[in-house]
C-alpha cells in the first residue's frame, strides 16, 4: 500500500493534486488541509502527503493528509456504515480535525449536517458509532510523554478528555490544563469538558 509520498508538486486543481515522485506522477484526492499545504508550495517544488489507497472493482483511487492523525480520522470515519472515502475526505475538508472531534463529542448534528452532501441520518451515525472510541492510541498511537505528577487522583471524565485532546496533537500537559480550566469554568460531563477546553486551546 502507498502510504506516504513525496515529490515536486506539478499541478493543483479543485478536485486533486498531481504530484511527481522520481518521474511518475501520482494524483492524489486531498483533504483541504492537505491541500492548503501543497498549494502552499511552489510548482515544481517538493511536497509531501500522507495517503491511503483505495482500491475497488470501479477503479484505484490515492486520498491524501497533511498527517497521520488526519488520516486515522478519515479510516475512522470510513469504518462507519454509510460512511465512504468520499465522503469521508469531504468531512475533512469542511471541518479541521479537531473541530470533527468537538462535534462528535459533543453531539453536534448541525455542525457535521453543515458537510456538503453528508445527510441528518449519516451525521447521526457518525457520532453514534464514533463517540467515545476515538482515543489517543487510536489516532496517534499512543505518546511516549510521560504523565505529569498530580496529588490528586484524575477521574475517568478527565483522563478521557486528555485523551481525546491529545489525540488532536496537543502534549498532555497542555490538554491537562485545558481540562482543568474547562472543570473550572464549571464543567463536568467528557463533552462539556472538550467543548470549553477547545475553545481555550
Amino acid at each position: 500500500m502507498i502510504g506516504y509520498l513525496r515529490g515536486k508538486v506539478a499541478y493543483l486543481s479543485p478536485d486533486y493534486v498531481l504530484l511527481d515522485v522520481n518521474g511518475v506522477g501520482y494524483e492524489v484526492v486531498c483533504s483541504g488541509a492537505a491541500f492548503s499545504r501543497l498549494s502552499g508550495v511552489k510548482k515544481g517544488e517538493e511536497g509531501e502527503v500522507y495517503t491511503y489507497l483505495q482500491v475497488k472493482e470501479d477503479g484505484v483511487a490515492l486520498y491524501g493528509f497533511c498527517d497521520p492523525k488526519e488520516k486515522a480520522l478519515f479510516l475512522r470515519l470510513t469504518s462507519v456504515q454509510g460512511v465512504g472515502a468520499k465522503s469521508a475526505i469531504g468531512v475533512l475538508s469542511s471541518l479541521r480535525p479537531e473541530e470533527l472531534m468537538e462535534a462528535i463529542a459533543t453531539a453536534d448534528i448541525k455542525r457535521l449536517c453543515a458537510v456538503k452532501g453528508l445527510g441528518k441520518k449519516t451525521a447521526e451515525r457518525i457520532v453514534l458509532e464514533l463517540h467515545g472510541k476515538i482515543s489517543v492510541d487510536e489516532i496517534l498511537e499512543g505518546s511516549t510523554e510521560p504523565a505529569p505528577k498530580s496529588a490528586k487522583p484524575v477521574s475517568r471524565e478527565d483522563e478521557d478528555a486528555v485523551v481525546a485532546l491529545m489525540g488532536l496533537g496537543f502534549t498532555r500537559q497542555e490538554s491537562a490544563r485545558a481540562v482543568e480550566r474547562a472543570k473550572e469554568a464549571g464543567a463536568k460531563s467528557v463533552e462539556e469538558i472538550l467543548s470549553i477546553a477547545l475553545r481555550g486551546m
